[in-house]
């Protein structure tokens, strides 16, 4: 997909900065909700370049000569893990970079795909553990420790900003257990484009059904999408959600032929854009959890 022209500007205007006249760190995250969990604890203390920014799909991002410069002057490498972003490896040995890597995932304890075949890929770590606060309040340690080893200098401001920004996780994660409380255990069922809520469905006794597997590059079968169908009429699931970055036909197929509603848009992999409703993490937490329950309401 093409970088948005700001992003691409921004990208030059990083790498092409003179090394001598550096005064902050030079931070890159892989993808934009690791670039908004870096803001909240770095502050104006590093210059922070993200590689696949707002509505883009990490899961097929191809990376650009720019990406090889950026990472090249980079002294910090923030990236999720768990073969979310399959293609930084390879970008981090062609740049070279030789900087500190940071996986915000070390430590966290990961759930299984569960894809199989039928889902065209076997199992293996789901890398999506952002959608469960808990989980990302362990991610803003281990940024904050990164941080903190590779620019000793800063430590105590980068370990009060994640403590101060821990505390709002930690409140955000106790909404998330009220909002969804206050519906039905019986109706916390959805549809949704691809499966990137296994997470969100341990943590908060969601049930998420997708005819995709966790890569939105993955096809299900015709097989597969009539059995959701019947079984979404069985249960009687009205509740569909599309992601920002999926194509949203699929979900729509499966609405006209199950009788249910396309909720509003879900913002998963990706944040928003500037002005858009999950411009921040702790705002596309806000914004899922208000359309779920909405979208479940009608179970």
């Amino acid at each position: 997909m093409m970088l948005r022209r700001p992003l691409l500007a921004a990208a030059i205007a990083f790498a092409a900065r003179p090394i001598q006249a550096q005064t902050r760190s030079r931070v890159v995250a892989t993808f934009s909700i690791l670039g908004d969990l870096v803001r909240e604890i770095a502050g104006d203390r590093v210059d922070l370049a993200v590689l696949v920014g707002p509505d883009i799909d990490a899961h097929a991002y191809q990376p650009r000569p720019t990406d090889v410069r950026v990472l090249a002057a980079a002294q910090v490498l923030v990236s999720n893990g768990l073969g979310f972003e399959g293609w930084i490896d390879r970008l981090a040995e062609a740049a070279p970079f030789k900087g500190r890597r940071v996986v915000a995932s070390a430590g966290v304890a990961s759930l299984t795909t569960g894809g199989g075949q039928r889902h065209g890929h076997g199992h293996g770590p789901d890398p999506h553990c952002w959608q469960d606060v808990g989980r990302v309040r362990k991610y803003v340690a281990t940024i904050a420790d990164g941080l903190a080893a590779s620019d000793p200098g800063n430590a105590a401001f980068y370990r009060e900003r994640a403590r101060l920004y821990g505390g709002r996780l930690e409140a955000l994660d106790k909404w998330v257990r009220d909002s969804i409380a206050a519906v039905p255990a019986d109706r916390r069922k959805v549809i949704t484009g691809h499966d990137s809520f296994r997470y969100f469905s341990a943590a908060y006794g969601v049930q998420f059904l997708a005819p995709r597997g966790v890569k939105t590059d993955s096809e299900p079968t015709a097989r597969d999408v009539a059995a959701l169908i019947r079984l979404v009429r069985e249960q009687k699931v009205k509740a569909l959600f599309v992601e920002n970055m999926t194509n949203p036909a699929l979900v729509e197929q499966i609405a006209r032929e199950s009788g249910g509603v396309v909720g509003e848009r879900l913002y998963t992999d990706a944040l928003s854009a500037q002005g858009g409703p999950a411009a921040t993490y702790e705002a596309m937490m806000r914004h899922n959890v208000t359309a779920l329950v909405g979208g479940m309401a009608k179970n």
